[in-house]
Formats: C-alpha cells, sequence, structure tokens
C-alpha cells in the first residue's frame, strides 16, 4: 500500500521545552516504524474484510455463527481504527521530530558559516599587517643602502682611522671561477673596505662575506694589487647573537640609527685580507 504524505496545519507553538537532538538515523529510523505500522493497518483491513466475506457466507448458509462473525468482524474494525490513529500520531511525531532535527543542521550550518567568515577576516587582517611590516623593512632596507653608498658613510669610518675617497658597486670575474659581487667598496690607495648589504643579519651571511673576502683577495692577487682590504655588514635588522659573530671575525657592523647610521668596530682588530 502507497504511503501518502498529508501537509497538516503548522500547530500553535509549544511551550519551550529541552528536546533531544535527533539525528537522520532516528529519523529514518521513525519512517520505517511508521511503514510497519500501515503494513500492519494493511493487514488488519485485509482480515477485516475477509470476517465480512465469512459473515455473509454464514448468514446466506445459517445464522447459527452470525452473530459472532459479526462480533469479531467489528472487533476487527475497531483493531483497524485504533492502528490507524496510533500511526496518524507516530507520523505527526516523526514529522516534528524531522523538523527539530532540520532546525538544529540549520544552526550548525549558520555557527560554522559565522565562524569561517571570522576566521576569513583574521586572516584578511593578518596577510594585511605582514605586507605592512613587509614594505616597512624594504623601505628599511632601501633607507640603508641609500645611506651606505653615500658620500657620508668614508667619513663615518674616519673616526676608526681610515680615509677612503670614494665608494663604487663592483663585480669582479677573475680566472679559475673567481667572481665576486659587492654591494659597496670604499677605496684609497693601499686599502678597500668591502660592504655587503643584507636585509636581516645571519650567520650564514657572515659566512658568505668571509668566502667572498678570499675571493677578492684572490682576485686582486691574479692583478697585481697589493692593497689590504677590510670587510663591513650593513643590515636592516641585526640580531645580537649574528652580531657579536660578525664582529668575532674582523667584520664592521654598519646598521640603522633613527635617520643615521651607526658603525661598531670588531673588539679586536679588524680582519685583513
Amino acid at each position: 500500500m502507497s504511503v501518502t504524505k498529508t501537509m497538516t496545519k503548522k500547530a500553535a507553538k509549544p511551550a519551550k521545552k529541552t528536546v533531544r537532538k535527533v539525528t537522520i538515523d532516528d529519523v529514518w529510523a521513525g519512517f520505517e516504524r511508521l511503514e510497519k505500522f500501515q503494513k500492519h493497518v494493511q493487514k488488519s483491513q485485509d482480515e477485516a474484510w475477509e470476517a465480512i466475506r465469512e459473515t455473509q457466507k454464514a448468514m446466506r448458509e445459517g445464522k447459527e455463527n452470525s452473530q459472532k462473525l459479526r462480533d469479531e468482524a467489528w472487533e476487527a474494525i475497531r483493531e483497524t481504527q485504533k492502528a490507524m490513529r496510533e500511526g496518524k500520531e507516530n507520523g505527526q511525531k516523526l514529522r516534528e521530530e524531522a523538523l527539530e532535527a532540520r532546525r538544529e543542521t540549520e544552526k550548525s550550518l549558520q555557527r560554522f558559516h559565522d565562524e569561517t567568515q571570522k576566521s576569513i577576516k583574521e586572516t584578511q587582517q593578518a596577510i594585511k599587517e605582514t605586507q605592512q611590516n613587509i614594505g616597512g623593512i624594504n623601505n628599511t632596507l632601501g633607507s640603508l643602502v641609500e645611506r651606505v653608498m653615500t658620500t657620508d658613510l668614508p667619513r663615518k669610518f674616519k673616526q676608526f682611522g681610515f680615509t677612503f675617497d670614494r665608494i663604487t658597486t663592483v663585480k669582479w670575474a677573475g680566472e679559475g671561477n673567481i667572481y665576486a659581487e659587492i654591494d659597496g667598496l670604499l677605496e684609497n690607495g693601499a686599502q678597500a673596505m668591502v660592504v655587503e648589504v643584507k636585509t636581516t643579519l645571519r650567520e650564514k651571511d657572515i659566512d658568505d662575506h668571509l668566502i667572498r673576502m678570499e675571493k677578492v683577495r684572490a682576485y686582486a692577487d691574479q692583478h697585481d694589487d697589493k692593497r689590504q682590504f677590510l670587510g663591513a655588514i650593513a643590515a636592516a635588522i641585526t640580531g645580537e647573537s649574528a652580531k657579536r659573530y660578525a664582529l668575532s671575525k674582523g667584520f664592521f657592523v654598519i646598521e640603522p640609527s633613527g635617520e643615521d647610521i651607526k658603525i661598531t668596530k670588531p673588539a679586536s682588530d679588524p680582519k685583513m685580507w
């Protein structure tokens, strides 16, 4: 027997009560129980009609059992009506539980949507702040490069007893795969200061500069350049550990100081190449 779903008017809003959380499995189990009730109703109806037919047959053949059959028929009808009422009540209950489950699901989806939107906004804000920080670092580095590559830097080194009359950017390529790129080279007739510029000072940068200084010395020897070479590292961000490491290797450390730059001399004598 097919199941026909009927729409009922929306019941008046019941008083607030605690509702057990209904799952999809509960809803499907309810529909299965409803289907069993409907089968039971169909069976009862079939039995009732069979009883009626038997009553009619008995009436034709004789009336000795007619009263009993009528009683049984009416009892079957009453059972059928009872089963139909129970099935209707259970069907209404299941529909209400299904609606409650749907409302709970919609609430959960709304909470998930709200939390997702909040997370997206927080991520966008973090990205914006990161971009601003990167922009600030780039500006600081650009400003530092400008200061290093001006005539003010040679003047700063005079306080340490060095007199440089020019500053240039140099790329050297010599024999034996000797190649060195120098961000800033301060020069005079007897000495030269090789300056490497970095955003953030790391120990690896210092080790790389040591290798660069060896290449500069090798290139100078290939071209009979007898000058002494010294090393310096300029960085927009300098941690204390990396700074101490650079100074221990005999390098000068150049870093921003407000609108100016500050030069720190190695603890011992500067290393010469």
